[in-house]
């Protein structure tokens, strides 16, 4: 948590996302000054429970429900203007006072109507498994260096002219596909225009503004969407996201040196979870994976897919432990594991007759490999009450802190449910 010698951390998922990132947000904002969002775009579905009731955050931070705590999305988010303001009329309406405490970096890229439009008619993005809300078309343009930032809703002339270009790039990528659908440039810019003053209003040079904040002595939560194994340099390729969704995004996903982060904590589940196509190599059975998905209502808050299920894999967490530098891990849903008899924990993988410890970056690989287990008698009773380590049977506690020695990472905080209060310090 925040001291004199910790002002900044970095929240980063250590899975295959979904590991429940939006609840530690929440619980530690409490004692932060910001939080700030670095990567992806409104695929993320940061779900926070306060008591019955439910907030699921895809774009803006997870601290904004906490009144004081300002909020920042930063240059390395793709923004679905559109539906950032959905969200942010719905907090508005559910009693949460943002005025005054959301900022949008003038650097950020833009998700155009075309983006969404190219990412829905594409096989290949069906194919991977994207959401299909145009972050990956926006990340290409950005590369390409066709996007749209923030800032250039300031400049009418040379913002048409990067929509005609935009637009002219996704009608051949369209027609390329065999769709008969159409970007229009009017279209798009009339979008803009009905946001433009709204969206400006609250534009910022986000990157500044978190460096005199740090330099002031303020506590940042820097937070991450999707997980670890979706980055796309240190992911399961091409069964990835299109951003960085390791510690390393955080300082140019917002414009802070990266010696300016004093610490890291990966979220992981008490068990793997993906959405999507792509490797799992933990994965359940049939019968298996829909009794935890029904357990731990393994449904996707931002599309409502069926999340994969498998085994907590300690090969996948101690892979993202060296290439995040985590400092510590928040493992949440350990609840979810109450009612099982026996729990199985992935140790490594036998490929082709050698057993491995470290993650391969080959798919054909993973394609090939037989997972080894130790297998840990289930505690059958309940976790959801438990509020400090000694409370969690004896068998949840040995369950934990052998995964803390195959990770070689500790384990600093526990969720034992849904809502804010349901989480262990450590």
């Amino acid at each position: 948590m925040f001291n004199a010698k910790t002002r900044a951390i970095v929240v980063v998922g250590a899975q295959w996302g979904d590991e429940g990132k939006g609840k530690l947000v929440d619980v530690m904002a409490e004692r932060a000054d910001w939080v700030v969002r670095y990567q992806g775009g409104a695929n993320a579905g940061h779900t926070v429970h306060i008591g019955d009731h439910s907030t699921v955050l895809h774009q803006v931070p997870s601290g904004i429900l906490h009144p004081g705590v300002r909020c920042a999305i930063g240059n390395g988010v793709v923004l679905d203007p559109e539906t950032l303001f959905v969200e942010v009329d719905e907090l508005v309406r559910d009693g949460v006072d943002v005025a005054g405490r959301l900022y949008v970096s003038d650097r950020a890229h833009l998700v155009m109507p075309y983006h969404k439009l190219v990412d829905k008619e594409s096989s290949a993005s069906k194919a991977i498994g994207t959401t299909g809300r145009g972050i990956g078309p926006c990340y290409e343009d950005k590369i390409a260096r066709r996007g749209v930032r923030v800032l250039d809703l300031k400049h009418p002339v040379r913002l048409r002219a990067l929509v005609e270009k935009g637009t002219e790039h996704a009608n051949h990528i369209l027609a390329g596909f065999g769709s008969e659908k159409r970007a229009s440039v009017e279209h798009t810019l009339d979008a803009l225009q009905a946001l433009s003053a709204r969206l400006l209003a609250l534009s910022e040079d986000v990157g500044l503004a978190i460096h005199h904040a740090l330099k002031s002595g303020a506590a940042v939560l820097f937070e991450g969407a999707q997980g670890s194994l979706l980055d796309v340099d240190h992911g399961t390729y091409p069964f990835v996201t299109s951003s960085n969704t390791t510690a390393g995004g955080a300082a140019t996903g917002v414009g802070v040196s990266p010696r300016a982060l004093d610490e890291c904590i990966g979220v992981v589940k008490a068990y793997t979870t993906r959405v999507g196509s792509g490797p799992l190599p933990t994965e359940y059975d049939e019968v298996m994976g829909e009794k935890v998905r029904t357990l731990g209502n393994e449904y996707g808050a931002t599309t409502g897919r069926p999340r994969r299920c498998g085994w907590f894999d300690a090969v996948v967490v101690r892979y993202a432990v060296r290439v995040n530098g985590l400092s510590a891990l928040a493992v949440t849903k350990l609840d979810v594991l109450d009612t099982l008899e026996k729990i199985g924990l992935c140790t490594g993988y036998e490929i082709d007759g050698q057993l491995v410890t470290e993650f391969p970056g080959d798919l054909a690989d993973l394609e090939h490999i037989t997972p080894h287990y130790e297998w840990f008698d289930g505690w059958l009773t309940s976790t959801a009450d438990a509020r400090t380590l000694d409370a969690l049977p004896a068998k949840a506690r040995a369950y934990l802190d052998r995964i803390e020695a195959l990770v070689e990472s500790p384990i600093r905080y526990v969720s034992v449910g849904t809502r804010r209060d349901q989480i262990i310090g450590l």
